[in-house]
């Protein structure tokens, strides 16, 4: 059954309220927070391994299963251990280890948190390995325009490391007292919105629909609310009858700001548990049930301490690298030659 309209717009609404109340601070932030890494499912969590076979094990088993071996018995030059190979290229513990410790501080988070995200690094910089293996082989990186952009590659990347070295903030930023003005400064922007549990039966009838199925939904919508005014009606039951999901059309919590306004007035109205009158929108009827309600509250310091103050530290970060270079330009003017720039310009649009 398709979902109604209101109600998709309904739920989008819950995704953009989550994120906003997720990351209330974001919008203070001047800069986007770094992307968590995307987990790829590589075994279906419910799978459950398949008990070895008594019979003779297959080739490619004990093939893998010897090559997992020497790898696991593999030392690196320095002694380290080896805990990848493709072809003749190994992957070092050390090396990996200075690949997390090169991480942001949402990455590391991401990583501890699912231990399954380190062997998907790994086969990514195995893949990595492979496509160095062969370009190297054909001596791709030699030619010349190749060679000019890895240039151009590691200078932007010194360039981009060494400022990063000289606008980290000091560890103890920010302190207790920067930390809390600004949350106080920003408490509005902190409020979390009324939210309301809902549940909905929806009668589809969209409003170009000819006389006969408009009817034919009315008379549905009809028996529908019959049902609910019997005595000890239940809501849930009803909907699940009704087709709605095997939730009973339960829609979760939504926030007050996020509910099309003719849901939110009729919403508003409701007692816990109580009914609402069908209400007509553009893709047909929607009765909802309210099953609960949150009141608004404003979010605490310790429940956004950390985003805070990673947001005051990028923030700190920033501005400590545009003054280090305004200081930088200021003892070093620079010089433009604008009759040059003004040529290279035409040559570009010819």
């Amino acid at each position: 059954m398709s979902i109604p309209c209101v109600f998709r717009t309904l739920q989008s609404g819950v995704i953009a309220a989550a994120a906003i109340l997720s990351l209330p601070y974001g919008a203070l932030a001047q800069t986007a927070p770094a992307p968590a890494p995307q987990r790829t499912a590589t075994v279906p969590a419910t799978a459950k391994p398949k008990s070895a076979p008594l019979a003779a094990v297959p080739q490619g088993s004990a093939g893998q299963t010897t090559a997992t071996q020497q790898v696991a018995a593999a030392k690196a030059s320095g002694g380290d251990d080896i805990v990848a190979r493709v072809g003749n290229a190994n992957i070092s513990a050390e090396e990996l280890r200075a690949y997390v410790g090169a991480l942001g501080v949402r990455e590391k988070a991401a990583l501890a948190k699912d231990p399954a995200l380190l062997s998907q690094t790994v086969r990514m910089l195995l893949a990595n390995r492979v496509v160095l293996q062969e370009l190297t082989a054909k001596k791709w990186d030699q030619r010349p325009t190749i060679a000019a952009q890895l240039d151009r590659v590691r200078e932007n990347a010194l360039v981009e490391l060494y400022l990063q070295s000289v606008s980290t903030p000091a560890d103890n930023y920010p302190g207790e007292e920067d930390l809390q003005k600004v949350y106080e400064a920003n408490r509005s922007a902190l409020l979390v919105p009324r939210q309301f549990q809902l549940a909905q039966i929806f009668v589809a009838a969209s409003k170009d629909v000819d006389k006969a199925a408009e009817d034919n939904a009315k008379k549905k919508l009809d028996d529908i609310q019959a049902k609910l005014k019997a005595p000890n009606a239940d809501f849930i039951a009803i909907a699940r009858a009704e087709g709605e999901a095997k939730d009973g059309g339960d829609l979760g919590w939504l926030a007050e700001n996020q509910i099309r306004p003719e849901i939110r007035t009729q919403v508003i109205g409701l007692v816990k548990n109580g009914v609402s009158d069908p209400i007509r929108l553009e893709d047909g009827w929607h009765i909802l049930k309210l099953l609960d309600t949150k009141a608004a509250y404003t979010r605490t310091l310790p429940e956004v301490r950390e985003q805070l103050v990673q947001q005051m530290r990028s923030e700190r970060a920033a501005m400590m690298r545009r003054a280090y270079l305004a200081e930088r330009l200021k003892e070093h003017p620079p010089i433009l030659n604008e009759l040059a720039l003004s040529n290279l310009l035409d040559g570009v649009r010819k």
